[in-house]
């Protein structure tokens, strides 16, 4: 899963991850454009073994559909990439939001920063010990229960898919 969003920095936070053992892969960004996004996906790229599937759970920010980023899937190799976007209003779907509300709870509202460059040194510390021992995120809801809340969603945004 993989998600970007903006901080109260100004910094633009991406990260996925990877539901079967819980790692995190993330990057911060000082803008959230399609380039900065393929950078993202180049590092997924280099970081996921190549025989692994990587399915990608995002919103439907613009960013994600754009040309640069339809070009960089293109290639046979990157054929293991896999976008799946989320209906409107249904962040609660992707799992990278538990995990920046786990971050924010365990480590950024807990510390001091001086200034954005020392938060960033404390996210990517926090990070390291996280996958040192990760834990995949778990749903508590049946699947019965979230297709269900998604159906609600689509109802009420009024998309078909």
């Amino acid at each position: 899963m993989a998600k970007s969003t903006l901080s109260r920095h100004g910094r633009i936070r991406v990260a996925a991850v990877a539901l079967s053992g819980g790692l995190i892969f993330a990057a911060a960004k000082n803008k959230a454009g399609a380039k900065e996004f393929v950078k993202f996906l180049h590092q997924l790229e280099k970081e996921v073994p190549p025989d692994q599937e990587v399915h990608l759970v995002m919103d439907n920010y613009s960013t994600h559909k754009s040309e640069v980023v339809q070009r960089w899937l293109k290639p046979k190799k990157r054929r293991r990439f896999h976008f799946h976007f989320t209906p409107t209003s249904s962040s609660w779907l992707n799992q990278v939001e538990r995990f920046f509300a786990l971050i924010t709870d365990r480590m950024i509202r807990r510390g001091t920063f001086l200034c954005v460059g020392e938060l960033e040194r404390a996210i990517y510390q926090w990070l390291s010990d996280w996958n040192n021992e990760p834990q995949p995120f778990v749903w508590k809801a049946t699947a019965d229960v979230i297709l269900d809340k998604v159906r609600r969603c689509k109802e009420l945004a009024g998309t078909p898919h």
